[in-house]
């Protein structure tokens, strides 16, 4: 299936070019991917004819306000980069730039999918052996019970289709396991999920990573902080089996003996391998890939946001809520 990614490469860390470096290694791997990156047409080299190049030099990745920043400059690549999309100039966004710039533009520009509360960031978090699903993890600082419900049922949806989980056992996570533990919102969506196929419930912070669950769901301010954490510890981690390893002759004899190992270790934690976060609940698919990120997880960004497009995400997401029933109701005249 020919799929076509827009990317709007403003906003990383390591520039545009690295950017555009990621989707042509994505349109490598994959002979039916093209891609169309937005940004400065100076700073972005085109090497393979599957790789168009759309001069938007303008960024709104950094402005403090996003929804005013995309009102009020349409000639962002963002925003135009969105726009394609909505256009049916591509099928799927990727953008290197801010999270609140590229929710804001989705939003404007392709909207909610029908009966969706809230669009909610989910991202694969690299367990060696047991990755999960975390969301929301930043487009929902405070959410309702029925927020939740729609992010659990939206985020089996996504660990069924590109992740590859037959049955994703779902989570709500709390200060305890037990039903009446959490917020009044955690209590009352744990309530309301006790029927959802795989619900088991809840999770402690301490219990994510053991594998008790495929999919974690909370709020957006919560989530980020959760993830962020996870993150400063492992490089904390890695950092000091490094200096172990190499502090002494002798450490460097055993770091040497250790080094596949603790090479396979690295991989199985690093972020870039999972591609960024996907924007789930709206009517196209979105991959936001870390700023960090360089060539390699950039690509894999685009990989993903191909896949979703493959795999019906967005039609999968919302045929699941509409079997639970789980969809927003309009309201009655």
């Amino acid at each position: 299936m020919a799929v076509t990614v827009a990317v709007d490469a403003n906003g990383a860390d390591l520039g545009p070019a690295e950017v555009a470096f990621g989707a042509h290694a994505a349109v490598l791997a994959d002979p039916g991917l093209r891609v169309v990156v937005f940004g400065p047409a100076a700073e972005v080299s085109v090497r393979h004819e599957r790789v168009a190049v759309v001069d938007a030099p303008v960024s709104i990745a950094k402005e403090p306000d996003p929804a005013k920043a995309v009102r009020g400059t349409p000639e962002a690549s963002i925003v135009r980069a969105w726009k394609a999309v909505a256009e049916g100039e591509a099928d799927a966004l990727v953008s290197g730039g801010s999270t609140g710039s590229a929710l804001a533009a989705g939003l404007f520009g392709v909207k909610r999918a029908r009966g969706i509360h809230r669009p909610a960031l989910a991202i694969s978090v690299p367990v060696p052996g047991r990755p999960f699903l975390l969301l929301d993890v930043g487009a929902n600082s405070e959410v309702r019970p029925e927020h939740l419900v729609q992010f659990a049922h939206m985020g089996a949806a996504y660990a069924r289709a590109v992740l590859g989980v037959d049955r994703p056992r779902v989570a709500l996570l709390a200060n305890g396991s037990e039903a009446t533990k959490g917020t009044p919102d955690v209590i009352a969506a744990h309530a309301a999920l006790a029927g959802m196929d795989g619900f088991v419930g809840n999770v402690e912070g301490f219990t994510v990573a053991s594998g008790e669950a495929d999919v974690v769901v909370t709020d957006g301010f919560t989530g980020n902080v959760m993830l962020k954490t996870m993150e400063g510890t492992s490089r904390a981690l890695l950092g000091a089996v490094r200096e172990a390893a190499t502090s002494s002759l002798r450490a460097r004899a055993g770091g040497l003996l250790l080094r596949p190992s603790l090479g396979g270790l690295r991989a199985g934690v690093d972020p870039e391998a999972q591609g960024g976060a996907v924007l789930l609940g709206l009517r196209r698919p979105a991959i936001v890939p870390h700023g960090s990120f360089g060539e390699r997880g950039f690509a894999v960004a685009v990989a993903r946001a191909a896949q979703a497009v493959r795999t019906d995400v967005v039609g999968l997401t919302h045929a699941a809520l509409e079997r639970a029933g789980a969809l927003r109701r309009a309201p009655v005249a």
